[in-house]
């Protein structure tokens, strides 16, 4: 079939991939500045990342890669229109492998005759409404009222709705019960209380497995680790930030940043903490992250048991709560970060300071790292 798809010029992909690389903007306004789906960018940088050790390694690399891979989704698309019998096949393995924006980053809008977009919209699953949204930079107004709930979680995070409605009032914005539902949802900021009927799970597909901290002895480093999402603000955004840490000694073994709440962010991060050692247990809240196939798998094949915070049990995970509290209240509300490069470089400088330097009343006044690589101190120590 002709190549009539829209093309981007290797230049102008690796003037925007350089421009994300150095964090000035976030993704979304980089995209709506260019006038490219957010998605496409993310997989351009994800792309460079990748495939920059061969820069090293031969001439005109970046030249060849992208000639490969446009050869691979041409070559994708034709099997598409030849091979109609498996459509359903097809349709399924996407739905089950790939979140929504990435089967949207597929869509080819232009120029693919053989392919409407009606066919692409349905072959992967995804409504014709979601095929002509752009989406827009959150609103100064939004923001400003996110970064508040954000304070009040972080001071109080068992207020609810209703309160934080009436604490908003006295300070003059106005905002219904709805909104603040929604931006907290948004944010991954849930209520602390005593919740019945925990037990379900999160999505199709999402296995919810027991409770197994009750009663356990941590004695030990590498014994237990806990995982958690929390929403990191800028000036004029915000992003989310994913830690693992372990229980007995309070180290943080790895992190990650995101501008979305997409899973990616997360798998890198389990990635990186597997690098350093592997867990007898993990254990996180009943979020949809968590629940998720892709997250349980990676554990459960290098021999971790999953535990995740039982029915009325609010309090299971107060040591990564502990942990966002210390983050905000001596960093990031502090710093008050205006791009996502100085929101990395001042968390990266404050998670080393964290492990390396900050004493801990709970350990004794040692530190994480101290700890995680001597056990023995603290226990001389209690």
């Amino acid at each position: 079939m002709p190549n009539t798809r829209k093309h981007y010029s290797a230049t102008f992909k690796a003037q925007v991939v350089l421009e994300a690389l150095k964090e000035t903007k976030t993704v979304a306004q980089l995209a709506s500045e260019h006038q490219i789906h957010p998605n496409l960018l993310t997989k351009w940088k994800q792309e460079a990342v990748t495939d920059l050790a061969l820069v090293f390694e031969r001439k005109n690399s970046q030249a060849k890669v992208q000639e490969a891979q446009e050869q691979k989704v041409e070559q994708l698309y034709q099997e598409i229109g030849r091979l109609t019998t498996q459509v359903n096949w097809l349709k399924k393995n996407l739905v089950s492998n790939l979140t929504p924006d990435e089967r949207l980053a597929l869509v080819e809008r232009e120029g693919c005759d053989a392919v409407p977009l009606l066919w692409q919209a349905e072959l992967l699953s995804l409504s014709r409404s979601r095929l002509y949204y752009e989406p827009h930079p959150a609103r100064a107004a939004e923001i400003a009222i996110k970064h508040r709930l954000d304070e009040w979680y972080t001071e109080r995070p068992s207020l609810g709705t209703r309160k934080l409605v009436t604490l908003l009032e006295r300070e003059g914005v106005i905002v219904g019960r709805h909104t603040i539902r929604r931006y907290r949802a948004e944010m991954g900021l849930f209520t602390l209380f005593p919740k019945p009927n925990l037990s379900k799970p999160s999505g199709p597909g999402h296995k919810v497995y027991p409770y197994l901290l009750r009663g356990l002895s941590i004695d030990r480093p590498n014994q237990v680790w806990g995982v958690d999402i929390t929403y990191i603000r800028l000036r004029g955004g915000f992003l989310y930030l994913v830690a693992f840490l372990d229980w007995f000694s309070r180290r943080i073994i790895a992190w990650e940043l995101a501008d979305t709440l997409e899973m990616p962010f997360v798998l890198s991060c389990i990635e990186t903490a597997l690098g350093h050692a592997v867990p007898e247990i993990v254990n996180s809240d009943q979020g949809s992250h968590f629940t998720s196939e892709r997250f349980t798998s990676r554990f459960l094949t290098a021999g971790t048991r999953i535990s995740m915070d039982g029915r009325g049990r609010y309090v299971d995970n107060i040591f990564t709560e502990r942990l966002w509290r210390s983050v905000k209240q001596e960093e990031v509300y502090l710093a008050d970060y205006e791009t996502p490069r100085q929101a990395r470089q001042g968390l990266a400088s404050y998670l080393k300071f964290y492990n390396e330097v900050r004493p801990h009343q709970s350990l004794g006044n040692l530190t994480p790292a101290l700890v995680h690589a001597e056990p023995h101190r603290l226990q001389r120590k209690r």
